[in-house]
């Protein structure tokens, strides 16, 4: 039997407490997952470098041994045919996020029809955390230590020090 392999993408800027329920989650499903930071220079500038966030990232997953943390450029199904997955994996928390999610699963699958994606859905404590509400918090000093892990939180503090 072959090892199922998946892919997580996304830009994880920052990386929190949710995505880290979502990987926690598909290493149910999955023998291994590939957390895969997308470096898209066409989206606006993110936080933190793509360098910054793949570190922050493996910091927070250390002792996970199934799961690897890279960055890609490009089309999605292009890097996970590169990587021996055939399963993309995408966190939900609330309707609004499937509409987007289901038109790039949609898109996704129109491209490669050998690649599915996955949802799973947001445990019920990470529903309302976004990374873009952290970082409107943590702009103003806000404490989000419980919304992220320890090295991300630290990061936040210097980023915005």
């Amino acid at each position: 039997m072959t090892d199922k392999t998946a892919v997580y993408p996304g830009s994880f800027d920052p990386f929190t407490n949710g995505h880290l329920d979502v990987v926690e989650r598909a290493l149910g499903i999955f023998d291994r997952l590939i957390v895969a930071v997308a470096a898209n220079p066409d989206k606006r500038q993110p936080l933190f470098t793509v360098e910054e966030r793949v570190h922050l990232i493996k910091g927070a997953l250390s002792g996970h041994d199934r799961v690897e943390v890279s960055s890609y450029t490009g089309l999605t199904v292009e890097y996970a045919r590169s990587q021996g997955a055939n399963t993309l994996v995408k966190g939900l928390r609330a309707y609004s996020d499937f509409d987007a999610e289901l038109q790039q699963a949609l898109m996704n699958r129109k491209l490669a029809p050998d690649i599915h994606t996955v949802f799973l859905m947001s445990s019920f404590a990470h529903i309302y955390v976004s990374s873009s509400i952290l970082k409107d918090i943590a702009s103003y000093g806000g404490n989000v230590s419980d919304l992220v892990p320890p090295g991300v939180a630290k990061a936040l503090k210097e980023k915005f020090r």
